[in-house]
Formats: C-alpha cells, structure tokens, sequence
C-alpha cells in the first residue's frame, strides 16, 4: 500500500481506542524519558557511535524476545526505510547535544515544538485542515521559540539550532508513523527502527570513536536498560498512533519536558532558565489550544 493509499485508509477511532492511545503513549514517553536519561549518563564513556550500535542490537534483541521474532516482515519498505534512517538522523543529533553538556530539560523545551510543526505537516501530508484559529495559536507556539533561544539566552547556542532541525525532521517522522500505522504492525515499525541504528552508528565511528576505556559495569547495566527501554517506548508508540489520531496525541509530546525537568534535577542539578521556561510554556499553551479546536471541529463535523 502506497502512503497515499495509506492516507485514505486511516480510519476516526472511537473514543476507547483514542484513550488507549493517549495512555500507551505516556507510558511510552515517561520510558523514553528514563532511557535518554541514562545515554546521557553514559554518553562520556561510550559515545555517541556505540550509543546508536547498542541501542540497535539491544532494542532489536528485545523485540525479537517480546515478540518470538514474528510480525518483522514490512509492507511499506521505501516508507519505513525513510523513517528509520530519518529517525537515526534524530537520535544522533539530540546525542551530540548531551555529549557537548546540554541540560535534558532544555533539549525537551526545543521539542516542544514538535505538536505544532505536526499541526502543520498533517495539512499536506494527512489532508487535515487548519482554520486561522489554530494557525494563529501555532504562531504563537513558535514565539515562544524564539522567546527560548532569544539572543544572550542559555539556549542561545548552535546545539539549540541542531535541535531545532532535528525536532522538524522528528515531527515529520511522527506523521509518518500514523501513516505506517495502517499498513505495518507496531513490532514491524519498532523493529526495523532499532535495526536501522546499527548501520548508522558504525558509519558514525570514524567520526565519533568510542573511548579506549572499557565501560564500567554500571555503565553496561544502563546499556541494557538504555536499549531495552527504546525497544519498548517505540512498540508502544507505534500502537499509540494507529489507535488514536495525530491531534489527540500530539499534546502529550509535552510531557517529556516536565519529566525531565525532575530527572535533570535529581541527577545533574539541573535548572532551566526563566526564558526556558517562559518559551516552553508559551509553547505548550498553543498546542493545548490547538487541541482544543480540534475537538471542536470534530463535534461540529459529527453534528
């Protein structure tokens, strides 16, 4: 099935199915939330190459024992290749920030923008329309952007920048999930995700090489756990976006914030800036909105 087949095929769930979904999917982010904070910890004694290479073994290996190595064969190969390699691209930016010393809490600010670029995808790519309500709440979403890497603030820095264009290529990646959704089953999806992370590292390690250390038992034990998360985060993300609609869960991209605000906190002692904050919340305000106006169109759509 093509992706433009795929579009036509999505079908409006119910509202069980969309509460499943929103619950899979903050499960899902408080997992991802606790493994990016243990490849942070263990970024400095493995890097950034080894990070992607065990990332990919480990999640694959997980997956196959979860689901008895079934359900891996893709239907929509180009499609699912494109996201795991665009996924990669992400994953590897967002390592490179933790290793040059970027709190987790201010990564997941930038991030915040995602819901709103999603906002903006689905209108081309999912055939959603955008009234100037939600338009409006989006602009003001991408103020507080600029309110979080305003000149001579903390975020003012060319790691934000990378972020920035690794979060629009991430919401990208998120609509083609929901597109995936129809065709792959969420094993498929994760799988190769994680398969695609080995062939990325390894070309990654002439540039990034591991250090010549041995890791630590602590530091393989968070391995373990770092991989294994990822596995389970991203099956549950994609069941997450084949039961419920990209609207009703592109607010809960938020929540990773708030956990790693108290994640950050606990292990490095890390605090954001007020103009961090400011930005973000100005940020997550827009998307609630939006949220919001989606309700209301569905109503009016259903009367």
């Amino acid at each position: 099935m093509r992706a433009d087949q795929a579009v036509a095929a999505l079908s409006v769930p119910t509202g069980a199915e969309a509460v499943r979904g929103i619950g899979l999917v903050v499960i899902g982010y408080l997992i991802i939330t606790g493994a990016d904070a243990a490849v942070k910890w263990v970024l400095p004694e493995i890097g950034i190459a080894m990070a992607m290479i065990c990332r990919g073994t480990i999640g694959m290996a997980v997956l196959a024992i979860i689901t008895r190595g079934r359900g891996f064969y893709p239907v929509d190969k180009r499609l699912l290749a494109a996201r795991s390699i665009l996924h990669c691209c992400v994953s590897a930016c967002w390592y490179w920030a933790w290793v040059r010393a970027v709190p987790l809490a201010d990564s997941y600010a930038v991030a915040c923008a995602t819901p709103l670029l999603m906002t903006l995808l689905a209108i081309p790519l999912l055939g959603e329309t955008v009234g100037w309500r939600r338009m409006t709440s989006t602009g003001i979403g991408f103020a507080g952007v600029l309110v979080m890497l305003q000149p001579s603030g903390d975020l003012w820095r060319i790691e934000s920048l990378v972020l920035l264009g690794a979060t629009c290529v991430m919401a990208l990646t998120r609509i083609w999930t929901r597109l995936l959704s129809r065709t792959d089953k969420p094993a498929t999806i994760a799988f190769w995700l994680m398969a695609a992370h080995v062939p990325m590292g390894l070309l990654l390690l002439p540039t990034f090489p591991p250090p010549a250390v041995l890791p630590s038992g602590g530091v393989m034990l968070a391995l373990l756990f770092f991989g294994a998360a990822n596995a389970v985060a991203h099956l549950l993300f994609s069941r997450a976006f084949a039961l419920a609609p990209i609207g009703a869960l592109a607010p809960y991209e938020y929540t990773p914030f708030i956990y790693g605000i108290g994640i950050g906190f606990l292990i490095w002692s890390e605090v954001p800036a007020w103009t961090t904050i400011l930005g973000a919340a100005l940020v997550i305000l827009a998307g609630i909105y939006n949220l919001h106006r989606e309700r209301v169109r569905r109503a009016q759509e259903r009367r």
